[in-house]
């Protein structure tokens, strides 16, 4: 029936076999088949972009999607996995203009809107095999013959209809606002994707002198980190209520906050002559620090502004209006002249003679040098601050005036946060933490890019009277053939509508939409809802469950959450499990840049995946920052990996032996009598409570931890342990059929019980012991129903007094080790003294005691001769340990080692475990004693049939062994 596994198995070969195994027997279509029309367990695939390669950071969060879908499933759920793509946006058109050699959107539209967006088309399934082969690889199940491609047809037009509910409701409108800009992709940026990018980064830090009109050697003291935006400097803003103070400084004066003081003159340097609140000096006017550009209206004077903080500068802020949003505020409520000496490209406009043309940034010490010259610097310091760059180009933003299409998610902001109270995260705190407060602070959702490959913006606008339309579908547009239609640039910029208002012409504004809008749109646009697959739409909404890493707090996680309520008013998702980054062994963030990205195929090829799996399973909680060591893969295959493979080998090994059948051999679990029986299976269905009520938790880390420890510590280490005499010895009885039973009943639960976390390994074992003995089994262990306790089989009592005995040996065995005896050898006694009330049982257990400590008798009590005696007491019980060595402890000591010895060279002779032999020893009177007094159980520990002293054959393999201070001789050969 059985056949003999190897205890060493290649793991990364018998994944490929399986892979093949499920390939030609389209398993995971069999798994969603046989649910089907069972309750539905909802989960949505976060879509990646298939521009770029997979990596080491992308195998975490897509173990995670995989595991709990697979448990699920086998839990009873019908749960539909569907793939997406994400096809549009910056990332996708940066990779096109790298290859293109092409540096700006005049270069762009140069080389051929229609040209640049089929190459990016073209390019976004460039590493589509990569990403289907590598997620195939890792054991991740999902449709991916069947995805959702963002640049799709019937994806572009349930994205429009989704922005015509919102514009039905009034929540979208053009505005001109100081929006984040990328000078380099020429385009506005969301909130969202400004939070992905910010770094830490280093800018001059100076303390600017503005002279104060008709008052001779006066400044204003301001202090800035942007010396660029000086150029539109037109006026000065101040905190109402703080005290502000005019110092005499080397023969001039400088006014500024007076708590700010001490951190710009040193204590003795300077002499306060005046002092006044903010709002005492507001309207107090000065001099322009440039006068490149005219002004219109009246300007630099002294505002007010409650934003003004203390915290840091001199309590004195600069403000250009065209930069900065407070600025921008003040310069409406002031009446401020606007100055936008900046372009798009975020270079001075020719205007600015000294540096027209030329990057902001690069100007910035020109501009300091032209300060100092003209004594208008105090100091001039370098600054280390975070500063939000283009999360796709690195490119550092500029806060710039910007007409911008955006969406009123201010005016949702508390149906925002109530639907956020809706959803369960895991972990917990970052609901009301890093995305509560996000929420919170939310601001309007910038939502058009100037850009040219994404789900075009569907708004048209009248060219005579101004009239605006959201269109909703492309019937709107008169357009019946949609396959042969193409919505994306320039196509749908040729098509005009007729104003129903005054009859004129209709053109469609030019922008596309934020491609975070079309991830977020994945519940309603993967089913082409609302012009088709109603139903499907509606039992799959909300998600059950999702999962990717914590950036997407602020990207897919937030876009919808956002959309959802902006539409239903409820949340996408029910449960969301958030992954941290990523790390390397020194704890920095992976990145090509440095060079410390890890290859997942060499890990995957070396070690295979479900050594991967199970070492980011348990190593640490999805949530903890994980630092990626590759050894530490591999500890986790020799680990747990190999010790469940090896038990699996042991019991196929010996059941192929003694021709044990599940089917005719089995044992009824009410007849079990011995306690380690009865033991285990009740420490396997507790783990299987354990694990189930974890993973409804979506905690896989404490899960598979349970997992880990029952494998090594109560199977491996004291099951087997325990029981190895009852599969070795030769009576084929009822108390060996047991053993078997029992190993085989939780061999065949735990196939079941890991199958989601190592679903090769999990098959493999199913295959070679489940399968070979149940034939009418479910094909696959991915078709079987996931583990139920039978809480009648759980011994809550035995399980807590068989844990009192391992403590126990393990003490006793710390006992041996500080008397410096080995294990093998035998000693006399042990007492055993624990609370009266415990007496009893642990007294019907002391036998495992006495064979684990290889002790003669097992006392319960208290030695009354403490010669010899080692003690050491725990919480729970009290030990006494006889270590005096009697001549015939010591023989009986010889005996065991000899055996261990006889038993390694027979593995080292290659022979196997049932092979008989004859054995030959040469050795002193007293081996020749031990092993005559001894000679039957001595004969059926080797597997001997003969055992002679002498005369040994050249055919026999031999070797010369010492055995304490005993050296013989030994050989042996196939009897």
């Amino acid at each position: 029936m059985f056949k003999k596994l190897p205890s060493l198995i290649n793991f990364p070969e018998m994944e490929e076999e399986i892979l093949k195994f499920w390939k030609d027997n389209d398993t995971f279509k069999k798994s969603l088949e046989i649910r089907k029309g069972s309750p539905r367990f909802n989960f949505y695939e976060g879509p990646p972009t298939a521009n770029g390669k997979p990596h080491a950071g992308h195998v975490l969060p897509r173990i995670y999607k995989d595991l709990f879908p697979r448990y699920k499933t086998m839990q009873g759920y019908y749960v539909p996995r569907k793939a997406g793509w994400d096809t549009h946006g910056l990332p996708v058109e940066l990779e096109v203009e790298k290859e293109l050699g092409l540096n700006s959107k005049q270069d762009i539209e140069k080389y051929g809107v229609e040209e640049f967006n089929k190459k990016c088309k073209e390019s976004v399934f460039r590493y589509e095999r990569e990403w289907r082969r590598f997620t195939e690889r890792i054991g991740f199940w999902i449709d991916m013959d069947n995805p959702y491609i963002t640049l799709s047809n019937d994806y572009i037009e349930s994205v429009w209809w989704l922005i015509k509910k919102i514009w039905e409701k009034g929540l979208l409108y053009k505005g001109y606002k100081i929006v984040p800009w990328c000078p380099r992709c020429e385009t506005a940026l969301s909130d969202h994707e400004v939070a992905q990018g910010y770094k830490e980064t280093e800018d001059p830090s100076i303390f600017v002198k503005f002279r104060v009109k008709a008052q001779e050697n006066t400044y204003f003291l301001a202090w800035t980190t942007t010396p660029w935006t000086l150029i539109s400097n037109v006026a000065l803003a101040v905190h109402p209520e703080e005290e502000y103070v005019k110092v005499k400084h080397n023969n001039e004066y400088y006014i500024l906050a007076e708590k700010r003081l001490p951190y710009i003159f040193e204590e003795g340097t300077y002499e306060i002559v005046e002092k006044k609140k903010g709002k005492e000096i507001e309207k107090a006017y000065y001099e322009p620090l440039f006068t490149f550009l005219p002004v219109d209206k009246d300007a630099y004077y002294v505002v007010l502004g409650d934003f003004v903080t203390l915290e840091d500068g001199t309590g004195i802020v600069h403000i250009a209006p065209a930069f900065g949003d407070e600025d921008f505020q003040l310069g409406k409520k002031y009446d401020l002249p606007f100055l936008q000496p900046v372009d798009q490209n975020g270079k001075f406009i020719k205007e600015i003679k000294p540096w027209a043309g030329m990057f902001i940034k690069k100007a910035d010490p020109l501009i300091i040098e032209y300060l100092k010259e003209r004594n208008l610097l105090l100091k001039e310091e370098k600054y280390t601050h975070t500063y939000p760059f283009c999360w796709r180009c690195d490119t550092p933003l500029i806060y710039y005036a910007r007409s911008s299409w955006y969406i009123k998610t201010t005016a949702i902001k508390e149906d925002l946060l109530n639907n956020n109270r809706k959803i369960n995260w895991y972990p917990e705190h970052i609901k009301e933490g890093r995305f509560g407060n996000w929420l919170a602070n939310n601001i309007d959702w910038a939502l058009s890019r100037e850009r040219y490959w994404g789900t075009p913006l569907p708004i048209w606008v009248c060219d005579s009277c101004g009239h605006e339309e959201c269109i909703g579908s492309y019937e709107e547009l008169g357009i019946t053939d949609t396959k042969n239609f193409d919505p994306h640039k320039p196509y749908i910029d040729q098509i005009t509508l007729k104003c129903p208002k005054c009859g004129g012409t209709m053109h469609r504004v030019p922008e596309v939409i934020d491609c975070w809008f079309d991830s977020g749109a994945m519940p309603v646009a993967q089913w082409h809802y609302p012009f088709e697959n109603q139903e499907e739409f509606k039992a799959s909404f909300p998600a059950d469950f999702i999962c990717e890493a914590i950036d997407q707090t602020r990207g897919w996680f937030y876009s919808l959450l956002a959309i959802s309520t902006l539409v239903f008013n409820e949340p996408a998702y029910k449960n969301v499990l958030v992954t941290e980054l990523v790390l390397d062994e020194k704890g920095e963030k992976m990145s090509k840049h440095k060079g410390n990205v890890v290859d997942p195929w060499i890990i995957l090829n070396k070690y295979g995946a479900d050594a991967l799996r199970w070492y980011i399973f348990t190593v640490s909680p999805p949530w903890v920052p994980l630092r990626f060591a590759p050894d530490a893969v591999n500890e986790a295959l020799k680990k747990f990996l190999l010790t469940l493979w090896n038990t699996v080998s042991f019991f196929s090994i010996y059941a192929e032996i003694d021709g044990f059948d599940p089917n005719s051999h089995f044992v009824p679990f009410n007849e079990l009598e011995d306690h380690s029986d009865k033991w285990i299976i009740s420490r396997l269905n507790s783990l299987i409570v354990k694990v189930k009520n974890d993973m409804e938790n979506f905690n896989a880390t404490q899960a598979a931890r349970s997992i880990q420890s029952f494998v090594i510590d109560d199977l491996s280490n004291w099951y087997i342990r325990l029981n190895r005499e009852r599969f070795w010895k030769s009576e084929k009885d009822k108390d060996k059929w047991t053993a078997y039973t029992v190993t085989y009943t939780v061999i065949k639960e735990l196939s079941k019980l890991i199958a989601p976390f190592i679903p090769f390994t999990a098959e493999k074992i199913y295959q070679e012991i489940v399968r070979v003995a149940e034939k009418n089994s479910p094909e696959s262990v991915h078709l079987c129903d996931y583990p139920e306790e039978a809480k009648e089989l759980i011994d809550t009592t035995l399980e807590e007094n068989m844990e009192i005995i391992k403590e126990i040996v393990t003490a006793g065995r710390m006992l041996r080790n500080q008397a410096n005896i080995k294990i093998r050898q035998p000693l006399s006694k042990i007492w055993i003294k624990v609370d009266p009330k415990l007496e009893k049982d642990i007294e019907a257990l002391k036998k495992y005691v006495q064979q684990e400590l290889n002790v003669e008798e097992v006392i319960m009590g208290s030695a009354e001769s403490k010669e010899g005696v080692l003690y050491h007491k725990e919480d729970a019980f009290e030990i006494e340990l006889d270590t005096k060595l009697t001549e015939e402890l010591l023989n009986k000591g010889i005996l065991r080692e000899l055996e261990h010895k006889i038993q390694m060279l027979r593995k080292e002779a290659k022979l196997d475990y049932t092979d008989r032999i004859k054995f030959y020893y040469e050795g002193s009177q007293r081996i020749k004693n031990i092993i005559e007094n001894n000679k039957e159980e001595f004969a059926e520990e080797i597997l001997a049939i003969e055992i002679k002293e002498g005369n040994m054959p050249d055919s026999a393999y031999k070797k010369n062994i010492k055995v304490y201070d005993e050296e013989l001789t030994v050989g042996f050969e196939k009897a």
